[in-house]
């Protein structure tokens, strides 16, 4: 399947998908008094998907690779703000496994995409658009 807009690639999709149960739990109680934490978090989530559009509108597979690899970085950096708002009675054990399972989900599709992009790039088969 040829890929010709970002709507279309699965990762994108999730991440928005964790972008509003993020949005969600940081709107509650506590979370969502916390502007310091709270907005730290709504970034990284944000940049995910973010990064991921960047990358694709660069049609270019090398910079799309380099944005995945951010996107996947802040993917971890907001598993680490969940541990944090865990920690501090923020969000429930429930809510935190229920979000990280799908981060984590994300994680290994992001790194996967990206060892399948490096794949097509050493065979020159594989464009964006």
């Amino acid at each position: 399947m040829k890929i010709t807009k970002f709507e279309d690639l699965k990762i994108w999709k999730l991440s928005l998908t964790i972008t509003k149960m993020t949005y969600d739990l940081t709107s509650k109680g506590v979370f969502a008094k916390d502007f310091c934490l709270r907005d730290q978090i709504r970034r990284a989530i944000i940049s995910v998907s973010s990064n991921i559009v960047e990358g694709f509108e660069k049609n270019n597979n090398n910079e799309f690779i380099r944005f995945l690899k951010i996107a996947k970085g802040s993917v971890g950096e907001v598993r680490n703000q969940l541990y944090i708002a865990l920690e501090v009675s923020y969000i429930t054990k429930s809510e935190f496994g229920n979000i990280n399972k799908k981060l984590i989900d994300l994680s290994n599709q992001i790194g996967s995409f990206v060892n399948y992009l490096k794949t097509k790039r050493r065979n020159k088969e594989f464009t964006t658009r």
